[in-house]
């Protein structure tokens, strides 16, 4: 049988109110009371009901993430980030995905804690506006994700897009590759996080006095393993040849082109280099290992979950505020090689 608040209390010779003070941290309690309080919790194995506490106060316990698309291994792991640090505050993660339908996320965006049983959100959107933002009316804190938005009048956790994509195109350059081939632009409205990383390819080349080259630019529909494939299809039949390097702007596209690198009879990284991003494991475990740039996810996480919980607790009442994450560059050998990365 589970131990009881009642149990603790009688363990540790004190009132049933001090060991809820204690546990729940609602109040001073002198040192000695403390010590005797949590020696006992330790020694009956004591789990608070959290259920009973957060219905106490109006509150479920839960969190809405809310992403694109799950088998999208970036997100995938973004959440298991998410739920983990959710879990160290107390809170349990309710995943859904919207297959960046704009009907979907307007929904979800758009549902107060009160119906949907959860206390706030934190959004990845692809297809909300400025505008459905503007008018969502839930009393439910909200957290958005990536580059959707800018001075959405939410709190807004991202990295720095265009420095990545710098630092990736820049270590091609640095290896004396000289016609760096881009897959991934998506000059459209819901394209934004493509676009910051199309600017920082960009930037790399005007650093170096370079023109870049629009037809080495390769646009896709999404972020997956097929749109890679197709991409670097594409950069095979150019009239001057492939390029001898090409920054991918996810892993999964990134991993799609060096299978058609390979099945071509061209090689990794000898013939064409290879930079994905998002530094998913697969990458980690593939042949040729995946060079990438890696966004800090369990900072992304962190930072969301942390806004979001000091919200609900009313220890924020500023305007809302950018968050930045940092990002690396981790070098394996779809650039360096096998001997070079080992």
């Amino acid at each position: 049988m589970a131990a009881r608040l009642r149990d603790v209390a009688e363990r540790a010779g004190v009132s049933i109110r001090t060991v809820s003070n204690v546990v729940n941290g609602y109040a001073p309690v002198s040192d000695e009371k403390r010590i005797r309080v949590e020696t006992a919790v330790a020694e009956l194995s004591y789990r608070p009901n959290v259920t009973a506490r957060n219905l106490k106060h109006g509150r479920s316990g839960l969190i809405a993430l809310v992403v694109p698309e799950l088998d999208v291994a970036y997100f995938a792991e973004l959440a298991r980030a998410v739920v983990t640090t959710a879990r160290e505050h107390g809170y349990t993660v309710v995943v859904d995905q919207t297959d960046g339908e704009p009907d979907r996320e307007r929904e979800l965006m758009m549902r107060d804690g009160s119906a949907a049983m959860f206390d706030g959100v934190i959004l990845s959107p692809l297809a909300l506006s400025q505008a459905d933002l503007a008018r969502r009316d839930a009393a439910s804190p909200l957290v958005l994700l990536g580059e959707r938005i800018a001075d959405s009048g939410y709190d807004h956790v991202a990295i720095d897009n265009v420095a990545a994509a710098d630092l990736a195109t820049s270590h091609l350059f640095g290896l004396g590759r000289t016609r760096i081939a881009a897959i991934g632009d998506q000059p459209y409205e819901t394209g934004e996080t493509a676009q910051l990383r199309t600017r920082g390819y960009e930037q790399a080349h005007r650093r170096r006095g370079l023109e870049v080259d629009p037809t080495l630019v390769v646009p896709t529909r999404r972020f997956h393993f097929s749109d890679g494939a197709e991409a670097m299809q594409t950069l095979l039949r150019h009239p001057d040849g492939p390029p001898d390097a090409v920054f991918c702007f996810n892993d999964l596209v990134a991993l799609g082109a060096i299978r058609v690198l390979l099945a071509a009879g061209l090689r990794v990284p000898e013939d064409v280099a290879v930079v994905g991003f998002d530094n998913i494991e697969a990458g980690k475990y593939y042949t040729p290992s995946l060079t990438t740039v890696a966004p800090d996810k369990g900072a992304i996480a962190r930072l969301a979950v942390e806004r979001l919980v000091a919200r609900l607790a009313g220890e924020v009442d500023e305007a809302p505020v950018e968050l930045w994450a940092e990002h690396e560059l981790i070098v394996r050998e779809s650039t360096l090689g096998r001997a070079a990365a080992n």
